[in-house]
């Protein structure tokens, strides 16, 4: 069983369903809601554990009852959550998320207040084969990079905007959404700027696109994974379930390419399910699934 470091964000998602999503100031009924779990790491922790890794979160939460509710979940997901920072006073992340009827969505996320990420106890974890960290907070991310460096193991960096450079020249993988680049390098085309951040950065790079697909570097040039063609209910934790999926490929000494089409199967899988992280296949469904669309 493999072993991932997942670093980042662990929330609560107030899920609502609407026809189309609202534009106006005023009120909006539903009759199909969820509560479902959420955040970057917390998410791809959820999904490493669903294809039977181990996954291992470093977060940060407050001592209230959405912490509760949030530590309750990634617990019965078999999530290991013995390390995960819990301040006395502080409040939890949570976010309000519109999905409409094509499964896309609108977010507002409270980040939680008075929060702190201990990072000492990282360097105690045995036979770790992946970290994998998002953006949130750069000095947890850069102590779980740093620790992936110091062991030879892939540290990758889940690309979402605001990105500090540093998290980049930390990371042996740099993971990109189509927004993260486009922060980072507006005006350049895909292949320019890929290539641009791995040779400043020395490190491999892909951007992730939905059902465009997935471009990444292959030494001096850049290739391209197609996306499997779905029909999309719920796009919500898609990436993160990409990202989780693509770190454990790594760990199990998976090659890039082929780790990209297993994320690029789970998130898919994802999408087809409602429910947030709800729908982060199994093993058996994730390889059944590319066995069918290789046939």
């Amino acid at each position: 069983m493999s072993k991932v470091l997942c670093v980042g964000a662990a929330v609560v998602d107030f899920v609502f369903h609407l026809e189309t999503l609202p534009r106006l100031p005023e009120k909006y009924g539903t009759d199909e809601a969820d509560i479902v779990g959420g955040g970057c790491a917390a998410n791809a922790a959820v999904a490493i554990a669903r294809l039977g890794g181990e996954a291992f979160l470093g977060a940060r939460l407050g001592d209230d009852s959405i912490g509760d509710l949030i530590l309750a979940d990634l617990e019965r997901e078999g999530v290991d959550v013995t390390n995960v920072t819990r301040t006395k006073g502080a409040k939890s992340s949570y976010s309000s998320v519109l999905l409409d009827a094509q499964g896309e969505r609108q977010i507002v996320n409270f980040r939680g207040a008075g929060l702190v990420l201990a990072t000492d106890w990282f360097q105690n974890l045995e036979e770790i084969g992946a970290v994998l960290t998002d953006t949130r907070r750069v000095d947890a991310a850069m102590d779980a990079l740093q620790l992936a460096a110091g062991r030879g193991i892939p540290g990758v960096l889940d690309g979402e905007a605001p990105i500090d450079p540093v998290l980049m020249s930390a990371a042996s993988h740099v993971a990109l959404s189509m927004q993260g680049l486009r922060d980072l390098n507006p005006n350049a085309d895909i292949e320019d700027a890929l290539l641009a951040i791995s040779k400043v950065h020395d490190c491999w790079a892909c951007v992730t696109d939905g059902a465009d697909g997935v471009w990444f570097t292959d030494g001096d040039a850049v290739r391209h994974v197609p996306a499997f063609n779905i029909s999309p209910v719920d796009t919500l934790g898609a990436g993160d379930v990409w990202h989780g999926i693509f770190a454990l490929m790594l760990a199990e000494g998976m090659g890039e390419e082929e780790a990209i089409r297993y994320a690029n199967g789970a998130a898919a899988l994802k999408c087809m399910t409602k429910g947030g992280r709800a729908g982060a296949p199994s093993r058996a469904a994730l390889e059944d699934f590319l066995k069918e669309k290789t046939q």
